[in-house]
């Protein structure tokens, strides 16, 4: 079988090597969203044959023109690559898609990688790792962090979980698609990881959106105000990207608000599972469904300024 070219410094915990690329391997992605789009033109521009399959081949249009190879059902990609990246919006998706007569276990290859870059459950992680294990086909779970920018950029902090050897067989992949690659542990680390990545966005961007509000019921230039404090102590990666859109009104999706419900709800059930309490993640996941019934799940994240700025509305008349 084609195997992903592999650097001859082993990988050490935490960290990866520069490698080089094995250009002959087949790659299948699934899921050409905000974010799964930049990421498959990534893998197609460093010259890999790539196949992907889409619910709407509307999606997939513009890799097709570039060569792309579109599929119908993923059981005729799982044939067709030996290497498949998952990047769709739910838990349930990624059941439906890796698991059942149609499904990627069944149809893989023996020896094909399946990597799975859905925020999704740790469990669920777990479950697929010990259904490949009875295939021998290669799980590892990598969710990412970065949001369309990152993507685009191809600058996501990408979390690793499942066997040490396979993250060091899929690192030239992972490494087309982000900068910050962290192999975190056995099966299910990397969506336990990405559990703590969204608990600390949650109440980071309750933070930024009060101190732009407030920004603005002070009467100050709001572009000044972020000017000075994003390079202080309260500096963050949602204040200098998200902060510019919010105060431009500009609340399109680079991460959309119902996925981050989502993805605060898994957090919050493997949290009690934990026996933690977390209770600005639970604010903060009060918060964004109350922006969801606003009608904003449709939206980016940074569109939680809606609420603060609905309330100086409310408050002025």
């Amino acid at each position: 079988m084609t195997t992903v070219a592999r650097s001859t410094n082993k990988v050490q915990e935490g960290q990866y090597p520069m490698t080089n690329i094995d250009q002959s391997i087949t790659v299948g992605f699934i899921g050409l969203g905000v974010m799964g789009k930049s990421m498959a033109k990534h893998i197609q521009n460093a010259g890999y044959s790539l196949h992907v399959y889409t619910r709407s081949k509307d999606k997939a249009v513009e890799l097709i023109e570039s060569g792309a190879h579109w599929h119908d059902q993923p059981k005729t990609l799982a044939a067709a690559c030996n290497f498949i990246i998952t990047m769709v919006g739910y838990p349930k998706d990624v059941e439906e898609i890796y698991f059942g007569s149609e499904g990627l276990i069944m149809n893989a290859r023996k020896g094909s990688y399946l990597i799975d870059m859905t925020t999704s459950s740790p469990q669920l992680a777990q479950r697929i790792y010990a259904a490949c294990e009875i295939r021998e086909i290669h799980s590892i779970d990598a969710p990412v962090s970065g949001g369309d920018i990152g993507a685009r950029n191809a600058a996501l902090s990408i979390m690793v979980g499942g066997r040490k050897e396979d993250a060091d067989a899929v690192y030239p992949l992972l490494s087309l698609l982000g900068n910050n690659i962290v192999y975190q542990g056995d099966a299910g680390a990397g969506q336990h990881t990405k559990m703590c990545n969204q608990i600390a966005i949650a109440s980071n961007m309750i933070g930024v959106c009060e101190a732009l509000a407030y920004a603005r019921h002070a009467g100050l230039d709001s572009s000044k105000v972020l000017e000075s404090i994003e390079r202080g102590a309260a500096g963050s990666w949602s204040l200098s990207n998200l902060g510019p859109r919010m105060i431009n009104e500009d609340f399109e999706p680079g991460f959309y608000v119902k996925h981050f419900i989502k993805d605060m709800g898994i957090a919050l059930e493997a949290a009690n599972e934990l026996g933690l309490r977390t209770p600005g993640l639970s604010l903060a996941e009060s918060l964004y469904k109350q922006l969801a019934d606003m009608g904003f799940s449709e939206k980016g994240t940074q569109a939680l300024y809606k609420i603060y700025e609905n309330e100086r509305q409310m408050t002025r008349s």
